[in-house]
């Protein structure tokens, strides 16, 4: 049986939801072309790359399971912009544009950070969603037979966003 109560209940509720999408819709306009374009080059580049894409908190909460993994941050510790990272990162600089091409002592180099394990949870993050340098990573781990390679787009700029703690480059 519906009392009064349920019905003022369900009316709060409704009345919340239009309200929200009032906002959204008033919200709509030039800057949804934008996301829509970095989401599907996200998708268009997992897809080529074959890696697994991981967010912020997903990571966070593998992070505090103790998830044996390996996070590389690709982008140059050494730049004055880029003052942390995510902690028990470790460094492999990669370029911005799609690498088509790995030379034999960037390849040696990678496969030696990423180690024997091909079954190794992988997961290669940069600044943030259109930065492509953890693209590249990923890409090429999987390209050398890596199957457990992931993305991480938000990058640090997500991570520090969510105020998750973060390290200083040394």
């Amino acid at each position: 049986m519906i009392n009064r109560k349920s019905i003022v209940g369900v009316l709060v509720c409704v009345t919340f939801i239009f309200g929200l999408a009032g906002v959204s819709l008033a919200a709509w306009g030039a800057k949804e072309l934008d996301t829509e374009k970095i989401a599907v080059n996200l998708v268009r580049e997992a897809a080529r790359g074959g890696y697994g894409i991981v967010t912020t908190p997903e990571l966070k909460g593998w992070i505090d399971q103790k998830k044996s993994m390996l996070i590389v941050d690709t982008m140059p510790y050494a730049d004055s912009y880029v003052k942390q990272h995510i902690p028990g990162a470790v460094s492999m600089l990669f370029p911005i544009p799609e690498m088509k091409t790995l030379d034999d002592k960037t390849k040696a180099a990678l496969e030696k950070l990423l180690g024997p394990d091909k079954d190794r949870l992988i997961v290669f993050y940069c600044g943030f969603v259109k930065c492509t340098r953890s693209h590249n990573g990923a890409m090429w781990a999987v390209k050398l037979g890596y199957k457990n390679v992931y993305r991480h787009p938000g990058g640090i700029k997500a991570w520090d966003e969510a105020d998750y703690p973060v390290g200083k480059v040394k």
